[in-house]
């Protein structure tokens, strides 16, 4: 079936799966009011959430086998590209959730408004990722962005949530004022907040270069804001810290996917006949990005605190692909981002577990022969850290030898052997972590006694170890379906 968005109808089928999942959120929100309760164990409405992600996943799936799109002018893209991320959003939100259930029920938090929150920040994503006009990003990132200033500060009993989510408010304001001028900018040298218009004038020369580039680095800042990028990373360590240990999982796998995806698709589709304008902008952000994020990282004594440095690091190796703008690194780059998701929502949520469901413990000392104790858990964590690592046999391997092919096929070969070199040193710090759970003995004062795992925690270890393990040995079906969807957007450009 063709949507030709000759009717509101149309629009409305083709945002089946945010029209299900906001559905959902009022759903779990009001049913979080009705039940009158004070931070009471809440595991109903988290399973109600995920009934409700579920069910935005089958009307994802319904566009994805059975609607295509007319035209590339409509401001709601019904693409490949869109849909695929959507899976990402998706299985990010569900395993934020899961590994919620205990912790929301143990720190006694507001269920129907912690789990409305999560539901919403996706719907907001996937905004992001289906907008074809920037003030379609620009509203998609601010309901994210919205939810997730909540998200952190959720915990109301803790300083230093309470600090994360002013800070990330803070901060986040100013991202946003960036974003919005550039938005502004580019529509006074083109006439038009289209993407597919913007990139026509471009291509046409009529876009007036005295606007389009200084909006055209708004909103480079603008992105780099939301995806941790040096120098505008400053707020990443302390806000994952000080944040709940699920938010923190949710803010650096979901809204990070959710940044890039629309960062790739306004620079590679509306201004990609200006990259020679941006190209080195970006150059030098993701060089400085991965140096930085890892070099910091290897003196952290916080894990929690490290993985948010690990985070920036990463973002630094995407931006590889937005550098290359090609295929092969387009698609590379959804494949690092659903590899990314599953095994950086894994390690959080064995920090969580590691921690009985609290802040604490988070120290690396604190993981002195954790492994040992916990063998199960301690061979999940160290399944994740070495895919986070890139360590061959894993998921992230593979992901980072798609990001350096696309690097290479763009002859970018100093990036990518900065690209190389810095994975080299970030297994410093990921391979301390696993030494002191197996090398090292447990600190004095620590319980003997093996973690209680809930049973829904261990599902999504298990799914999440299954999952970087088989990326990491069968990468082609993700693989495919990832440069599957870029071609699809490749399409849409060449046919401008």
């Amino acid at each position: 079936m063709l949507l030709d968005y000759s009717s509101g109808f149309h629009y409305l089928l083709a945002l089946a799966p945010e029209v299900v999942l906001s559905v959902a959120g009022m759903v779990v929100l009001l049913a979080g009011v009705t039940g009158k309760r004070e931070g009471g164990p809440g595991h109903e409405l988290g399973w109600l959430s995920l009934a409700g992600l579920a069910a935005a996943a089958v009307a994802n799936g319904w566009l994805y086998a059975g609607v295509a799109e007319d035209g590339a002018t409509a401001m709601i893209a019904v693409d490949r590209f869109r849909l695929f991320a959507n899976w990402i959003f998706l299985l990010g939100a569900a395993f934020a959730v899961v590994v919620s259930l205990d912790y929301v029920a143990r720190q006694k938090l507001q269920a129907g408004e912690y789990y409305s929150l999560i539901l919403f920040a996706v719907v907001g994503m996937m905004f992001m990722a289906s907008a074809r006009d920037l003030m379609i990003v620009f509203l998609g990132l601010e309901l994210m962005s919205i939810g997730v200033y909540a998200l952190a500060a959720f915990n109301r009993r803790d300083r230093r949530s309470a600090e994360a989510g002013l800070k990330y408010f803070l901060l986040g304001a100013f991202a946003s004022g960036f974003l919005l001028f550039g938005i502004a900018l580019v529509y006074g040298a083109t006439g038009s907040t289209n993407i597919h218009d913007v990139a026509v004038a471009v291509q046409e020369g009529t876009a007036a270069r005295g606007l389009l580039l200084p909006g055209v680095a708004l909103l480079a800042a603008g992105f780099a804001f939301k995806v941790s990028a040096v120098p505008f990373h400053m707020w990443t360590p302390d806000v994952y810290q000080g944040a709940p240990t699920p938010v923190t999982a949710f803010m650096a796998a979901s809204v990070k996917s959710a940044a890039f995806v629309a960062f790739l698709r306004v620079f590679l589709v509306g201004l990609g006949d200006v990259s020679s304008e941006w190209g080195p902008i970006l150059w030098w952000l993701s060089a400085a990005t991965m140096v930085a994020g890892n070099l910091i990282a290897v003196v952290q004594s916080n894990v929690k605190r490290m993985l948010a440095y690990s985070s920036i690091a990463h973002g630094g190796y995407l931006l590889v692909a937005l550098v290359a703008g090609n295929d092969t690194a387009a698609g590379g780059l959804l494949f690092y981002l659903l590899v990314y998701t599953v095994m950086n929502v894994g390690a959080f949520a064995v920090l969580i577990v590691a921690g009985n469901q609290s802040e604490r413990g988070s120290r690396i000392e604190d993981f002195g022969g954790f492994g040992w104790r916990n063998p199960v858990l301690g061979v999940f964590m160290t399944i994740f850290l070495l895919s986070l690592a890139g360590f061959p046999g894993t998921g992230g391997f593979m992901a980072k030898l798609f990001l350096l092919q696309g690097a290479v096929e763009a002859r970018l070969w100093v990036l990518s052997v900065i690209l190389v070199l810095t994975t080299v040193v970030s297994y410093w710090y990921y391979l301390r972590v696993a030494w002191y759970m197996w090398m090292k003995d447990a600190p004095e004062g620590t319980a003997p006694a093996r973690l209680a795992v809930p049973i829904a925690a261990h599902a999504v270890l298990l799914i999440a170890a299954g999952l970087v393990l088989l990326t990491g040995v069968f990468p082609g079906a993700p693989l495919e379906l990832a440069m599957g969807a870029v071609e699809g957007l490749v399409e849409v450009v060449a046919g401008r």
